[in-house]
């Protein structure tokens, strides 16, 4: 049985070193990449490790481009949809998990319903609605449709439902009103929902492309993304190695800090009871 359980694990091992390899071997060609030529980015069969590394991808990202305009825009987009999701997200899921009021089950059903439609079918009303009251080409216009995301709203419900009520009934005997109990009882114990919530919402905010595409339509206004794949792309070919190293940039600051909290996701994971 020793042998079987040792040949089993060392199976179990191989699997995920081979996943691994998988999943960080487009990663470590990128990194590698932006710092090729566009000669050698192009050449067949593809390297690995760059002939004459160069560091003219990113000199050229820096000076021709309005980088810091861009990561400005990104950050604030990025930091408001956050600091949005984690007040209104948090308040609703408290008040579908611990209040009573009429119509409940229904609301829920609403927020759960929304998760299952696709965002490419809201869209276009979105874009409209947008449009309509004059938020195009302005960053309130890229983070207003984004603050309150139905994921949001289960996670930080179904980590709620998991406290005990009497909790709620403590503060309501103490004279606290629902605000109080709110800010001063249950939120100060949500910090690992609070953690995950935040860090993926940072992540797909950072990372968002298609909805920036459409309403930034200023150099102004264009996040990191947005830029990279307009300035990127010339008039006769793609400048791949420049896109390799905005790729890089873009990427590096959210892997570091998913790198850094990941023992908050996966606690806030398990404690919301999310399977």
């Amino acid at each position: 049985m020793t042998g079987m359980n040792a040949r089993g694990r060392w199976l179990l091992y191989g699997v995920l070193t081979v996943l691994l390899v998988a999943v960080i071997s487009p990663f470590v060609w990128m990194i590698l990449g932006s710092f090729k030529t566009q000669g050698e980015l192009l050449q067949s069969p593809p390297t690995w490790w760059p002939h004459t590394a160069t560091l003219d991808n990113y000199t050229q990202l820096f000076s021709r481009l309005n980088f810091k305009q861009y990561f400005f825009n990104s950050t604030v987009v990025a930091v408001a949809v956050t600091a949005g999701n984690l007040l209104f997200c948090s308040m609703l899921g408290y008040a579908l998990a611990m209040l009573d009021f009429k119509g409940k089950k229904a609301l829920f059903g609403v927020v759960m319903g929304t998760l299952m439609i696709p965002g490419v079918v809201t869209f276009v009303p979105l874009f409209v609605l947008v449009a309509n009251i004059g938020l195009i080409d302005s960053l309130p216009g890229l983070i207003l449709p984004f603050l309150a995301a139905p994921f949001g709203v289960f996670l930080m419900r179904q980590f709620f439902l998991g406290l005990p009520r009497d909790l709620l009934d403590a503060g309501r005997v103490d004279g606290a009103g629902e605000l109080r109990i709110f800010r001063q009882i249950f939120l100060p114990l949500a910090g690992p929902a609070l953690s995950t919530l935040g860090i993926l919402t940072f992540l797909g905010s950072w990372n968002n492309f298609l909805w920036p595409l459409v309403v930034a339509q200023q150099e102004k206004t264009y996040t990191l993304p947005v830029a990279l794949a307009l300035y990127s792309t010339g008039q006769n070919s793609t400048q791949y190695g420049l896109l390799l190293a905005g790729a890089t940039v873009v990427v590096l600051p959210v892997l570091l800090v998913f790198l850094i909290f990941q023992r908050r996701v996966i606690e806030g994971i398990a404690t919301t009871g999310i399977k």
